[in-house]
Formats: structure tokens, C-alpha cells, sequence
């Protein structure tokens, strides 16, 4: 992959990570799109994806930091409902990767005719979170059940183009927790989920640099390295784009981006 490429790729991720419109939908479509301009197939997408996942994890420590001290310190209540509504992506994320045929896997994560629904999917859901009225809950109240009934909607979300912050903070926002609060804790349960998946994927590639073995992809480490920057850079722009909008209650606008691109897609795709 080039730099080029992979600067489009972490822009791209760092703007649709954070915002409610899935990044790995995006990125799907970003690598048909490059594929049917005649570059061939970006190689590397599931190692690519990770990286810049991971660059987007080190925006939310970045811009929740005090949040992320908030809990640690203070609200140690707020743990258990992080552990419980996490507990649902790591059995299908591990499901998926350990039980699927690796050509099933990439379909199943890759798949721009399927990032098309998703996209449908997270339109529904930021309607339904447009029509709810805000709560008073604050995340450290989360009970049990409803961190559980979130966690199924964040693993919902590994599908691509469902955008797992449209999932979370909807369904969050449902069972009336304020916006802000529904945000936080949206991106307190993406850092356990980004990182344990990142770091399963990328420990082959770390053991063999360790070892001054090549590295078992085709992307250069250095070019790995600066899409996790970038993505990184651009992801914190988003959360601050995030958090404006959802205070002045204007997420619903997205709905009229992800309706028309998904249909475009699904009939790209299906022609």
C-alpha cells in the first residue's frame, strides 16, 4: 500500500470512526472504490483497518482522559457496566475470527454489498435516537441490564457500515441516559474492544519485527505508522465535531447521507 493510499484510507477512518456513519463501511467501500479506479485491490485491509482503529483509540484516551481518570479514581461504579456491555463484541469478534473460514471472514468484514445495509441500518438507528428525548442518567448509573442491551447493540456493529456510535449512543439515549453521558460512555466501551482486537491482530506483525524477522504484511511499518497518526490527528477533530453536534441535537442530519449511500452502494454492487 502507498502513502497516498494510506492517508486517504486514515482520513477516511478518522472522520467515520466517530461519527454515527461506520467507519468500516467506509473504508469498504473506499477499497472498492480504488479497485474499480484501476488500482487493484488495497492489500492488507483487515491490518490496515486495526492500525488505523488503533489510531482512533489514541484519540478517545486523548480526549476522554478525564473522563478515563474520572472512572479510574472516582467512579469505579461506572467499571462494571463498561465490563458487561463489552462482554457481547469480544464473543462475536472472537466468534467470527476463530470459527469463519478466512474467506468467509473477509466477507463478512470487507464486504461493500453488506457495508451498503449497514448503512440502512445505522439510518434507522439515528432516526429512532432523533425521535427519543433526552434523559438524566449519567453513565456511572448504568444498570446491568441496560449495559448489557447496549453491548449487543456495539456488537451489532462489527458488521460493516453499522456504526457502532450510532448503535451505542442510541440505544444508550433510549433508555435515557443524557446525550453527553451516552457519548462518553459510547467511547469508554470502544477503548477495551479497539484495543483487544488490535492488539490480536497485530501481535503476529510485532513478534517478527521483534525477532528482526520481515514483517508478515505487505505494507511497510513506516507507512502503518503514519496512518495511525493521521487517523489519530483527524479523529480528534471528529469527537470535538461530535460533541458539538450533539449538543445542539443535529446527529439526525446524517440520516439523509447514509440513506442515499447505502441504496447507491447496494445497486453498485448488485449491478
Amino acid at each position: 500500500m502507498s502513502p497516498l493510499q494510506m492517508i486517504i484510507l486514515a482520513v477516511v477512518q478518522g472522520i467515520t470512526e466517530f461519527l454515527p456513519i461506520s467507519s468500516d463501511g467506509h473504508l469498504a467501500v473506499v477499497n472498492a472504490l480504488l479497485q474499480s479506479g484501476g488500482r487493484g485491490e488495497v492489500p492488507d485491509l483487515l491490518e490496515t483497518t486495526i492500525v488505523l482503529h488503533l489510531g482512533t483509540l489514541a484519540s478517545v484516551l486523548i480526549f476522554y482522559r478525564g473522563d478515563i481518570w474520572r472512572v479510574l479514581m472516582r467512579d469505579r461504579r461506572a467499571i462494571l457496566p463498561v465490563i458487561i456491555a463489552t462482554i457481547p463484541a469480544v464473543i462475536v469478534g472472537l466468534g467470527i475470527e476463530k470459527g469463519l473460514p478466512d474467506d468467509t471472514k473477509k466477507w463478512l468484514l470487507e464486504s461493500p454489498l453488506l457495508a451498503g445495509f449497514g448503512f440502512l441500518i445505522s439510518a434507522a438507528a439515528l432516526w429512532f435516537w432523533g425521535c427519543r428525548r433526552e434523559g438524566a442518567i449519567d453513565y456511572p448509573d448504568t444498570s446491568n441490564g441496560t449495559a448489557a442491551g447496549i453491548g449487543l447493540a456495539q456488537a451489532s456493529a462489527i458488521l460493516p457500515g453499522v456504526s457502532r456510535s450510532a448503535m451505542t449512543i442510541s440505544s444508550a439515549i433510549a433508555a435515557g441516559m443524557r446525550r453527553e453521558a451516552a457519548a462518553a460512555f459510547s467511547f469508554l466501551l470502544a477503548i477495551p474492544v479497539i484495543a483487544g482486537a488490535g492488539f490480536l491482530k497485530l501481535l503476529p506483525i510485532l513478534k517478527a519485527v521483534v525477532k528482526g524477522y520481515p514483517a508478515p504484511t505487505s505494507t511497510p511499518v513506516p507507512t502503518l505508522a503514519l496512518g495511525f497518526v493521521v487517523s489519530m490527528i483527524v479523529g480528534i477533530a471528529a469527537l470535538w465535531l461530535l460533541l458539538r453536534m450533539l449538543r445542539r441535537g443535529r446527529l439526525e442530519v446524517f440520516v439523509y447521507y447514509l440513506v442515499p449511500l447505502g441504496i447507491v452502494t447496494i445497486i453498485w454492487q448488485l449491478t
